[in-house]
């Protein structure tokens, strides 16, 4: 239950990683857009894959139109998450991971956050398991962790079935709200250590860190206005990295 209602602490680069490293985390998870890197490369990577012509005129027709019914509040957050891979039912998988690799070093990396990077290859050396966990589908995801080191198989994001290399529109998971809870648990993690995200949509996850020292392991990073909020109401420190610090 909340306890708290006063505004969050706000904490510095140094204090930041001194109380992640306080909490010796042998499991820490990350979520990636908004946590790694600023901006939302799901909707991004859909956005350029229209620009850039690799889905039908068709496809294009229906997702926009769903789209717009999300920006409403009419489609919920995770069927739109799920219908943006669906979106590339038909399509060689080796042509999705060549274009999501274009992608992200296009427009995605040069915002990826240092600290973050930094933060990540310190607990790695120190011998923490890294798991990021994404409502993006795999394909941007995978590429785009591949920078801290975090390998494929330590990845859980939006996700379909292949038939033999072919994308279809089977949905395997879309980590979102409980849903990244309940990817979590399926690979056996329901208590790890520390846990990062930005959006009211990491809150379940969040709520899960459970610190060996008793030290919250909840780490808001550069949080949305509704994660703002229930960081003030649960006392969890937050974080904002000096390119968004307000």
């Amino acid at each position: 239950m909340p306890h708290s209602t006063t505004e969050p602490i706000r904490l510095s680069t140094a204090d930041f990683h001194a109380r992640v490293h306080a909490l010796r985390p042998r499991i820490a998870v990350f979520d990636c857009d908004g946590t790694l890197w600023s901006g939302d490369a799901g909707s991004a990577f859909m956005h350029w894959t229209i620009d850039t012509k690799l889905i039908s005129p068709d496809q294009v027709a229906w997702i926009n139109d769903r789209y717009a019914g999300y920006k409403r509040g009419t489609v919920s957050e995770y069927d739109i998450c799920g219908e943006m891979v669906q979106l590339y039912s038909g399509l060689p998988v080796e042509t999705l991971r060549r274009v999501a690799a274009e992608f992200f070093q296009n427009y995605i990396e040069p915002n990826i956050f240092p600290e973050l990077a930094q933060l990540i290859s310190e607990l790695q050396r120190n011998g923490c398991d890294i798991w990021a966990v994404s409502s993006t589908n795999d394909w941007v995801i995978e590429e785009g962790v591949r920078r801290f080191n975090i390998p494929a198989n330590r990845v859980l994001a939006a996700r379909v079935e292949l038939a033999s290399g072919i994308i279809t529109d089977r949905l395997i998971h879309v980590p979102t709200d409980e849903d990244k809870v309940e990817a979590l648990r399926r690979v056996g993690i329901t208590a790890p250590h520390a846990v990062f995200g930005n959006s009211i949509h990491d809150a379940a996850m969040l709520a899960i860190a459970r610190s060996s020292t008793g030290t919250p392991g909840a780490f808001p990073v550069n949080p949305s206005t509704g994660l703002l909020e229930r960081a003030s109401a649960e006392a969890w420190p937050v974080y904002f990295p000096a390119s968004v610090n307000v």
